[in-house]
């Protein structure tokens, strides 16, 4: 396992639920974190306080990863702020429960921008860097959605589906560099993403609860430490789906 003191992560979508609990941990096992935010400033400020009280380096950093010029002008604050991003988390996402029939042409495209297009624009930002350091580490939040269709609907588990075959693609692509790219699909955290839907209840997973935040972490922790594994999925879903 590396060791990730020193190293710089970038967290999208870091101010809460999954995203917040990946960047306290990954600041717990001694990185510094650049927790990126769209709206949710203060939620976003106190996961740094947070983090600045294990004894790391923080900053909350707006933008909207949908949109690359957004991005370009936070991946320069980070680096700015605390030097080369060596971890990307790409967790950014949003959910709106519909019925198929009931999905619009405009929520069907937002869904993909937000969930999915953010993952590659993210990660083409910073991946020339970590190929001159032959180094790096990337983390793809997907979901047990991508495997089963899930609670949400058709417009989001196309989304989850889609960053599962960019993380094998990506995952070959970058192989050589000293790069790996593995994917996270977690069903039903106990989120406001999960608690205001609903159509998410704990009857769906053969262990008869909700999963805790920390559960999704610490496989995050994990992968980012992990020299060998690349190109896979990791189910943290409670037995939903077995393969």
């Amino acid at each position: 396992m590396s060791d990730l003191k020193n190293r710089v992560a970038l967290v999208t979508g870091g101010s809460r639920g999954i995203g917040a609990g990946i960047a306290i941990a990954l600041a717990r096992a001694g990185a510094d974190v650049a927790v990126n935010y769209r709206e949710q400033a203060v939620a976003a400020r106190s996961v740094c306080a947070e983090i600045a009280s294990v004894g790391r380096k923080a900053i909350a950093v707006q933008a909207d990863v949908s949109r690359a010029q957004e991005i370009t002008g936070m991946v320069s604050e980070v680096e700015t702020s605390l030097g080369s991003i060596d971890i990307l988390v790409n967790n950014a996402a949003i959910a709106q429960p519909r019925p198929f029939e009931e999905i619009t042409e405009t929520e069907w495209d937002e869904i993909l921008s937000v969930n999915l297009k953010s993952v590659f624009l993210v990660t083409q930002a910073v991946i020339a860097g970590m190929r001159t350091r032959k180094w790096g580490r990337i983390i793809n939040l997907s979901s047990v959605a991508a495997q089963t269709g899930g609670a949400v609907g058709a417009h989001y588990a196309a989304s989850k589906a889609g960053i599962i075959g960019l993380t094998h693609s990506c995952a070959s692509s970058f192989v050589k560099d000293g790069i790996t790219v593995n994917a996270i699909a977690p069903a039903l955290i106990e989120t406001d993403m999960v608690t205001s839907n609903p159509n998410a209840s704990p009857r769906l997973i053969p262990m008869g609860h909700f999963g805790k935040v920390d559960d999704v972490a610490s496989i995050a922790v994990m992968l980012a430490g992990n020299e060998y594994i690349t190109g896979q999925t990791i189910s943290v879903n409670g037995g939903w789906y077995m393969t």
